[in-house]
């Protein structure tokens, strides 16, 4: 009946989209309603130091599955063509996720919800169970899925419908004696918002002032579509803020349908929990709507690159504990392995490294601490240490430096204060020194015409121009 082994536990990852790491009740936010993920922390270990490794969802998924950085993978932006049946391209054929190293260890695996890495509709290697929605987002009723291989339109509530096929593999799974993995990929709380959740989630907003995301000024950077929206939100703020908080909380009710599935079957205390998301979201934080791409160039705030992380394991996971020890998502796939004790060795030419003591004692918070954590999308990188964040936008710039022991808003950009000119040269040599040791030269973001408008195919030496959408309003 599935693994009922605490050392080699079957795994329940929980995946948000577009998240940003202030929306949920345990993370400091009073606004908002998430009672689930708030026992999920207190029940588990909650880091509120976590990043994505591109602030912008498929190459955050694709780092998350393969622990490589976009420059390793070359999935570089979100994908914006329609990748399933005959224009279905696999943008990680040949690469090693660590869903392929579970099912290696007998792990059976499903999928309910988003994928965004291309050949939408057809299972991965290992997948025994895949309902996948077509591209990355769009209506939340009427979506187009795919049932192992077979196109339908889901009829429900999109947040309820991938609960209720997560619920029906749980229980299958549970008769039978392998461990399992499920990736439970959410579309919420990814725009649209206006009208399109359940009227008992946004009458919990009406009224709400929206302390936690005050509306600043427009970004100077922050495009904007024809009808005077921002590119990343919606026209109406206030029926937008209603809808992101009605997602968020809709999705919180799902996932607390899906523990108690696990919770009845008799699987919790053998089964690792993780919800994340795939980056960071901006809900007017910095006067943007959006996430890396909410500004053009791209833009590394903390809103955009952090992104929320709980991990839950009664008996080897001790619960209660706030983390802020720096992680990445490059980080995952050498925890899980070494969490779920596979027989795996590292790969060196993998940036991350294992952060599964850190779960399982807080005494080794400390040791495990890492001096600095980096970030791309395309040309813009970041190398983030607790006290100061540097981001570098090649060729010509701007560049940016924030001091944020003393500006953790980043308000206030220093890269061309002169009493600051030695740390800025200091950590743009450890980011050049880090992504040179990693980057495949081949797939180098640097050189790269990444704009935040989208990846239409793989990135083939030649055929640059084609890959890349061009930016907004060009």
């Amino acid at each position: 009946m599935a693994s009922h082994d605490p050392d080699h536990p079957n795994v329940l990852l929980i995946l948000s989209d577009d998240q940003g790491p202030w929306a949920m009740g345990c993370a400091g936010n009073h606004e908002i309603h998430t009672p689930r993920l708030d026992a999920l922390a207190a029940n588990g270990v909650l880091l509120n130091r976590f990043f994505c490794t591109s602030p912008v969802c498929s190459p955050a998924r694709a780092s998350l599955f393969t622990g490589q950085l976009p420059s390793q993978h070359g999935v570089h932006d979100w994908l914006s063509y329609h990748h399933a049946g005959r224009t279905g391209v696999d943008f990680l054929a040949g690469r090693t996720l660590f869903t392929d190293l579970l099912a290696t260890a007998g792990y059976r695996l499903g999928l309910s919800g988003k994928w965004h890495l291309g050949a939408n509709d057809r299972p991965r290697p290992g997948f025994v169970h895949w309902y996948a929605h077509e591209s990355g987002g769009g209506p939340y009723r009427g979506a187009p899925m795919y049932r192992d291989g077979v196109r339908t339109e889901e009829p429900d509530y999109l947040t309820d419908a991938l609960a209720a096929d997560a619920e029906r593999f749980l229980a299958a799974e549970a008769e039978r004696p392998e461990p399992f993995h499920l990736s439970l990929h959410f579309t919420a709380p990814h725009k649209p918002w206006k009208g399109q959740h359940p009227s008992h989630y946004t009458a919990l907003y009406e009224d709400c002032a929206f302390e936690t995301c005050p509306q600043g000024t427009p970004h100077p950077w922050q495009p904007f579509a024809d009808d005077g929206s921002p590119v990343g939100g919606e026209r109406d703020t206030r029926q937008a803020l209603i809808g992101y908080f009605a997602a968020t909380t809709a999705m919180d009710a799902a996932i607390g349908r899906v523990l108690d599935r696990l919770d009845s079957l008799g699987l919790t205390e053998s089964t690792l929990v993780v919800f994340t998301s795939d980056n960071g979201f901006n809900a007017g934080h910095h006067g943007i709507w959006g996430k890396g791409n909410g500004t053009f160039p791209q833009n590394m705030y903390d809103s955009s690159v952090l992104v929320p992380f709980i991990a839950a394991q009664p008996g080897r996971i001790p619960g209660g504990r706030v983390c802020d020890a720096l992680l990445s998502q490059y980080d995952v796939l050498p925890t899980l392995v070494d969490h779920l004790g596979l027989d795996h060795l590292p790969d060196p030419e993998l940036p991350g490294r294992s952060f599964a003591p850190l779960l399982a004692d807080a005494d080794h918070a400390s040791g495990h601490d890492r001096v600095v954590v980096y970030d791309e999308y395309g040309p813009v990188r970041m190398i983030r240490t607790r006290d100061w964040k540097y981001v570098h936008r090649y060729p010509h710039g701007p560049h940016e430096l924030y001091d944020l022991a003393a500006d953790p808003g980043e308000d206030r950009n220093l890269a061309d204060a002169p009493d600051h000119a030695r740390t800025r040269a200091d950590l743009a040599a450890r980011l050049d020194e880090w992504f040179a040791r990693y980057v495949d030269p081949t797939l180098d973001g640097a050189r790269l015409p990444v704009s935040g408008a989208g990846q239409r195919t793989p990135v083939i030496p030649g055929s640059l121009a084609t890959a890349f959408d061009p930016p907004p309003g060009t």
